[in-house]
């Protein structure tokens, strides 16, 4: 059995993730740690420092400002965790690597199965489309309730890319400052925010006279909660390092 703690359970991730544990027999929420503390089926702490129940891991859908107390909780606790929250600043991102040294966690921007497979795809089609001349561009569509953009996906499926071709490539998130033609090394990123779109990701290699599109739709928050499940399960027990979900798949 598992025992999970979730940080940022008043959320609607957090939420999710809950429902989805209470039917999974190899795991259970032990507590949750959440600012506005709601009343639910286990104890829930204010803060990570006023946590006093010891889980096997956490699962993390906060904010990006609430990571670094986590972070120093878990280095402290020796508590492994699934970092899922996305927009993370430089110097946050620095400490989660820092903190990788002394504890096991797990980042990845996007937590579906489905996404993470696409990571691979792409990655495969930049290799061959792109000597052939193939522009890339990413567009990405979630719900008006999302304050980042791009999405860290869209972000994450841009470094995939990037990361197969050398880093040959530079990213243009907007194209109305400037009047000029498109260069070769651009990948084009756009964000589409509007209703209740959990989240569509596709990636268009455009050719002459040829268009191929990779694409992943979200038909609900579940895909993401199970996932993170997933890779709680996975990380309970492993050594210090800084995972991903390609391990878990693998």
């Amino acid at each position: 059995m598992t025992n999970i703690i979730i940080h940022g359970c008043g959320g609607r991730m957090g939420h999710v993730v809950a429902e989805i544990i209470k039917n999974d027999p190899q795991c259970q929420v032990v507590a949750g740690i959440d600012p506005t503390t709601p009343t639910l089926d286990f104890p829930v702490f204010a803060s990570p420092a006023e946590c006093t129940i010891k889980g096997d891991v956490i699962i993390d859908f906060s904010t990006a400002t609430a990571v670094p107390a986590l972070l120093d909780y878990a280095k402290e606790t020796q508590t492994p965790v699934v970092l899922c929250t996305t927009a993370l600043s430089d110097d946050t991102l620095a400490k989660m690597k820092e903190t990788s040294h002394h504890v096991a966690i797990l980042k990845s921007a996007n937590m579906s199965v489905g996404i993470n497979l696409l990571l691979d795809l792409v990655q495969r089609a930049a290799n061959i489309l792109y000597d052939a001349n193939f522009d890339i561009e990413i567009i990405e569509k979630h719900h008006n309730q999302k304050i980042d953009a791009p999405s860290g996906t869209a972000v994450a499926l841009a470094d995939a890319i990037n990361e197969a071709l050398d880093h040959q490539l530079h990213y243009v998130y907007d194209r109305s400052q400037k009047r000029e033609k498109r260069e070769r090394t651009e990948i084009g990123m756009h964000a589409l925010r509007g209703g209740t779109i959990v989240g569509e990701h596709d990636v268009v290699f455009a050719g002459r006279d040829e268009v191929i599109t990779l694409s992943h739709h979200a038909a609900s928050r579940e895909v993401f909660a199970v996932g993170a499940v997933k890779a709680a399960k996975f990380l309970a027990g492993q050594p210090a390092g800084l995972y991903s979900m390609k391990e878990v798949l693998a």
